[in-house]
């Protein structure tokens, strides 16, 4: 009998449509994605990690964020999220204040952060290094 070990622990969340997920990540993100044998999708992270993003029909949108990017430059993130045609401002103001691109600035409580969905309305965030 084997033990339960951690070593080949992963990460996952669904989405409604496999093919969106395929598009987003890979063409509008830029990241590495591959289809795996049981139809799902393998997301493979520039740090190793990976994340398993499978199709569910009864879908729900995840209400926390899933994924965060670190980044050194939060606005220059946003720019370029902006650029490939990625909405950044989710949330209003009087849940989160705001400058017009999203960008919430932690003012020292926090990291300056700006969300955004993927199609299947999961939350993503660009947060500053």
């Amino acid at each position: 009998m084997t033990a339960f070990t951690a070593d080949r622990a992963f990460s996952g969340f669904s989405v409604d449509d496999i093919d969106a997920a395929r598009e987003f990540y890979g063409k509008t993100l830029g990241l590495e994605v591959s289809d795996n044998p049981m139809g799902f999708l393998d997301l493979r992270l520039p740090s190793g990690g990976s994340i398993l993003i499978y199709g569910k029909p009864n879908h729900e949108p995840a209400s926390f964020t899933i994924l965060n990017f670190p980044v050194a430059d939060v606005d220059a993130a946003v720019d370029d999220l902006i650029a490939r045609g990625v909405q950044t401002k989710i949330y209003s103001d009087e849940e989160f204040p705001s400058d017009e691109r999203g960008i919430v600035r932690g003012g020292g409580q926090g990291p300056d952060i700006a969300w955004f969905r993927d199609p299947a309305g999961n939350v993503l965030a660009v947060m500053q290094a």
